[in-house]
C-alpha cells in the first residue's frame, strides 16, 4: 500500500490499517479520479447531446429504458419500525423491499442479542408483505459466521431474494462457507476496492451477484469494467444507490448500460435522497418502475437559484 502522503484519496489516516488495500487491477479506490471520471462522461453526453447510459458499451445498446425499483430502508432503531413501512412501499408501487437492521431491539423491552432482533425483523416483513413480494436483508457486514448462518437459513427460509455482505467482506473463508450452506445469493462487492479482488471472488464462489459503489471503483468506467466482468461470469451486477440525486443517477446509467442488471435501489422514504437544489426526483411509476433520464450526460440539472439562495459563501 502506498505510503501517506501520496495522491490516492485512499491513503487517509482514517483507512490505513482497515485491510480494505487495493490489490492491483486499478488505483482504486481513488475517489478524485472516480469524480473526473462521472463530470468527463457528464461533459461528453451534454457535448453530444445524448444521456450517458446510451454511450456505454454494455451490450444493451441503449435499448433499456426503464428499471423496476426496490425501497431501501434506513437502519431503524426498534424491530417494530419495518413492517409497518413494508406496507407503506408497497403501496407507493415498490416492487422489493431491502431490511438494512439496527439494533434490533423491542420498543420498550429488555434488551436481546442483535441478530435475534433481526431475525424477529425477518419474521414481521415477511408476514406484513406477504409470500410473493421480493424481500432482502442488507446488515453491511454487521455478523460474525455463527450468526449470519443462523440469520441465512431463516432468510432461505422466508424465500428472502437475497444476503448482502453479511459478514465482513476481507472474511472470504466465511463468505464461501455460508455460500455453500444457504440457497439464496449473496450480494458483496461494496468494499471491494480493485478488479482484481472482484475476480478472485467471482472465481472462489464467494459472491454471486456483484455490488459495487461507482466512488470505489473507479466511477462510470470502473463500474462498467466490473459490471461487465460479472456478466462473462454469468453473474447478476447489483449497483448501490444511496445519497443524493447525482450518486443515485451515475450509479442509473450503470443499471441501464449493463445487460446483467434489473433493480434500481431507492432509499426508504424516497424523499430521503431528494435534494432542494436538485428538482429531480426518484419515485417508482404505478407499475414499479423508474424511467430512464432522457435529458444528455447524467441528466440531472441543477435548480441555480436555490442554489445559490442555499450557499453562504464562496471560496476561491
Amino acid at each position: 500500500m502506498p505510503q501517506l502522503g501520496t495522491t490516492s484519496a485512499f491513503n487517509t489516516e482514517g483507512l490505513v490499517g482497515s485491510g480494505l488495500t487495493p490489490r492491483g487491477g486499478g488505483n482504486w479506490p481513488n475517489w478524485y479520479t472516480a469524480s473526473a471520471d462521472v463530470m468527463l462522461w457528464d461533459i461528453l453526453g451534454q457535448a453530444v447531446g445524448r444521456p450517458i447510459y446510451k454511450l456505454l458499451g454494455g451490450g444493451v445498446g441503449g435499448a433499456k429504458d426503464r428499471i423496476m425499483a426496490y425501497a431501501s430502508t434506513a437502519h431503524h432503531a426498534m424491530i417494530e419500525e419495518y413492517a409497518p413501512e413494508v406496507v407503506q412501499a408497497k403501496a407507493m408501487n415498490f416492487k422489493g423491499y431491502k431490511i438494512h437492521p439496527g439494533p434490533g431491539q423491542h420498543r420498550g423491552g429488555k434488551p436481546i442479542p442483535t441478530y435475534m432482533g433481526h431475525m424477529e425483523e425477518i419474521r414481521q416483513v415477511r408476514a406484513a408483505a406477504g409470500d410473493e413480494f421480493v424481500l432482502a436483508h442488507d446488515p453491511v457486514q454487521a455478523y460474525n459466521r455463527y450468526e449470519a448462518m443462523q440469520v441465512g437459513r431463516l432468510l432461505d427460509e422466508l424465500d428472502y431474494a437475497w444476503f448482502e455482505d453479511p459478514i465482513r467482506t476481507t472474511d472470504m473463508d466465511g463468505l464461501i462457507e455460508l455460500n455453500n450452506a444457504l440457497g439464496l445469493p449473496l450480494h458483496v462487492g461494496e468494499f471491494l476496492y480493485s478488479i482484481s479482488d472482484f475476480a478472485e471472488y467471482i472465481s472462489k464462489r464467494a459472491l454471486n451477484v456483484a455490488r459495487l459503489i461507482a466512488d470505489n471503483v473507479g466511477g462510470v468506467s470502473g463500474g462498467m469494467r466490473v459490471g461487465l466482468l460479472a456478466d462473462a461470469f454469468g453473474l447478476e451486477c447489483t449497483p448501490h444507490n444511496w445519497g443524493n440525486p447525482i450518486d443515485l443517477t451515475v450509479h442509473f446509467h450503470l443499471e441501464l448500460a449493463l445487460p446483467n442488471c434489473s433493480w434500481f435501489e431507492v432509499p426508504m422514504p424516497p424523499e430521503a435522497a431528494d435534494h432542494p437544489y436538485m428538482d429531480l426526483k426518484y419515485r417508482p411509476d404505478v407499475d414499479g418502475y423508474i424511467h430512464a433520464p432522457t435529458l444528455p450526460g447524467l441528466g440531472v440539472p441543477i435548480n441555480r437559484a436555490e442554489l445559490d439562495r442555499l450557499t453562504k459563501r464562496i471560496d476561491r
